[in-house]
């Protein structure tokens, strides 16, 4: 057993050198610059006290460090995360209430534990089934959401929440004239400072900057805005050792919301690690230990009062581009984490929610991934339909309905695709030996006794039929001048039990009508599984052939020279 390959620190911390320190030192303060105001930020979305987002900032990014396959995605709290619990956990209790709390806690300790448990018996592969457009609907459209629900903050007016965009909007409309006027400017001034200082240099601290300026205006102009509503009392200190309280009542009625967590924090971490992975050489993203590693992340965190956190796009992006290069660098902003807790909160007793809602509202509409969309539709129809559907799913139905109907779709799309592949009619090129598509390259020559069909998938129990029919199609329209089926089944990758029994069928079938049927360019572990279903008793070895110029020549001709070769082969390699 490899000891590096489950505990990763090991393969990086016993070479690490005071030049690595420099940049993740840089990279850990640039990110714990960051990481605190929006801590803060993302435990209000998540309808938890303020001081709970710092305490997700400290046990999660510290396991991950030691555990996660990646050394530099940044783990802690994050906007959709925050979201999902948010709509989870409203259901079951008052919103900042200590049933809230606590239930919000016992969240991260299932999501942990199932995520951990994924790691465990190599599920990474679930993964898949999310493609780039449910991904890219949902992200918008739960951005959106995230977006719309923080007008309650940016306005100054008690909104409802919810994670149905549709609800929201209704209610905003109904009271927008009941806005608060300071908090409303001092809002759009912070979301104007934070999109200036992006045009200037996206590595200027814009999240800082803008609570500096809220805490100040605050403080020294609070007889004019003092109807701003601001965070007020941030306890300090670390968090207290406690484990959560098992319900398993709670824990059922949390599961929905626990596996669609579960999905959406191994996406987002995949996608950002995978990301950063391709501009360096260092290291590769292991699907299975990042799940190995959320979930101890998680659950360790559950025991320190942290509520269910995944790695940030923003944070790790700007890890990497201010030299982060191992996970030194998120020990270092979980320290400036530690410092702030322990002499730092009352800083922030004067910060608005308002500022606090800038700063989330322009980091989550940059996920809104419009351009994608234009380009699914003028590129693929199918998959953009996909985000579209997820994307509506997503923002009409919630956040934990829209990730199940993005997979669900995903799956049905794919069973449509394999069931119905594209299958070719090839004929032969003037004067060489290949074979083409016969409705892409006219200038082909089509025999009238000769039939040359291409399937362009696996063959099994999903699209049999839809072989069989489609070959006796074909074979229909050449009518009785048909002599012989050659089986170009280079593109055939796997078959089943299923297909083979249709083949064989098949064969016999056209036997009798006195048509021959011939296979060119099988592949091995393809030719084993005909063999061992017993193909060989309706048709010969020697109707088995490299290449479909090979087997036509073969019929027209008799040529056995090549044939003889390969059947040789066939038979050494089975006998």
């Amino acid at each position: 057993m490899n000891i590096k390959k489950i505990i990763p620190i090991l393969e990086w911390l016993p070479n690490y050198t005071t030049s690595r320190f420099k940049g993740d030192f840089i990279a850990g303060i640039t990110v714990g610059i960051i990481l605190i105001p929006q801590g803060i930020a993302y435990a209000l979305i998540a309808g938890l006290p303020p001081i709970y987002g710092l305490y997700a900032a400290l046990v999660p990014q510290t396991m991950y460090a030691v555990f996660g396959s990646s050394r530099q995605v940044a783990i802690g709290p994050v906007a959709m995360d925050s979201l999902i619990v948010a709509a989870g956990v409203s259901t079951l209790a008052l919103t900042g209430s200590d049933s809230y709390i606590a239930i919000a806690i016992l969240l991260a300790l299932v999501v942990g534990a199932i995520q951990f448990l994924m790691g465990v018996f190599r599920l990474g592969f679930i993964v898949n089934f999310l493609s780039k457009p449910v991904i890219t609907g949902f992200t918008s459209a739960a951005a959106l959401i995230i977006g719309f629900n923080q007008f309650r903050n940016l306005f100054g007016v008690d909104f409802v929440r919810s994670n149905q965009i549709q609800y929201v909007i209704k209610d905003v409309w109904n009271n927008i004239s009941t806005l608060n006027t300071h908090t409303t400017i001092l809002g759009f001034v912070a979301i104007i400072i934070i999109l200036s200082l992006r045009k200037i240099n996206k590595k200027i601290p814009n999240a800082l900057i803008v609570v500096i300026f809220g805490i100040l205006s605050i403080k020294y102009l609070g007889k004019s805005l003092f109807d701003v509503a601001i965070i007020k009392e941030v306890p300090s200190g670390l968090p207290s050792f406690s484990i959560p309280e098992i319900d398993f009542q709670q824990i059922r009625e949390l599961l929905p919301i626990a596996l669609t967590l579960v999905l959406v924090g191994f996406l987002e971490t995949i996608s950002i690690g995978k990301s950063l992975e391709a501009k360096q050489d260092e290291y590769r993203i292991r699907p299975n230990q990042e799940l190995i590693a959320l979930g101890l992340g998680n659950m360790a965190g559950s025991l320190f009062k942290a509520y269910p956190t995944a790695s940030s796009f923003s944070r790790s992006a700007i890890n990497q581009e201010s030299g982060g290069t191992t996970g030194m660098a998120a020990l270092v902003s979980v320290a400036m984490v530690v410092i702030t807790l322990l002499f730092l909160t009352p800083i922030f007793y004067f910060l608005p929610k308002t500022v606090l809602a800038a700063i989330i509202i322009v980091a989550v509409f940059g996920l809104v991934k419009v351009k994608e969309g234009i380009h699914l539709w003028k590129a693929n129809k199918l998959d953009f339909s996909l985000l579209l559907t997820t994307f509506l799913a997503t923002l009409f139905l919630g956040i934990e309905y829209g990730i199940f109907v993005g997979v669900g779709m995903s799956i049905i799309i794919l069973i449509f695709r394999t069931s119905k592949p594209y299958i070719a009619v090839l004929g032969a090129v003037p004067d060489s030996d290949f074979y083409k598509n016969s409705e892409r390259f006219k200038n082909v020559i089509i025999e009238e006794d000769v039939l040359v069909i291409r399937f362009d998938a696996q063959l099994f129990f999903a699209n049999a039929s839809y072989f069989r029919d489609n070959l006796d199609d074909l074979a229909e329209k050449k009518g009785k001048a048909l002599k012989l089926i050659v089986i170009d089944a280079e593109s055939i990758n796997r078959i089943d039990s299923t297909g083979v029994e249709m083949l064989i069928e098949r064969i016999n079938f056209y036997k009798k009508k006195g048509i021959t049927v011939y296979f060119a360019g099988v592949k091995g572990p393809v030719r084993d599984t005909l063999f061992r279903a017993g193909i060989l008793n309706s048709i010969d070895i020697n109707h088995f052939f490299m290449n479909i110029f090979t087997a036509v020549k073969f019929y027209k001709t008799g040529d056995r020279e090549h044939q003889i070769k390969y059947a040789e082969y066939i038979h050494h390699t089975y006998k």
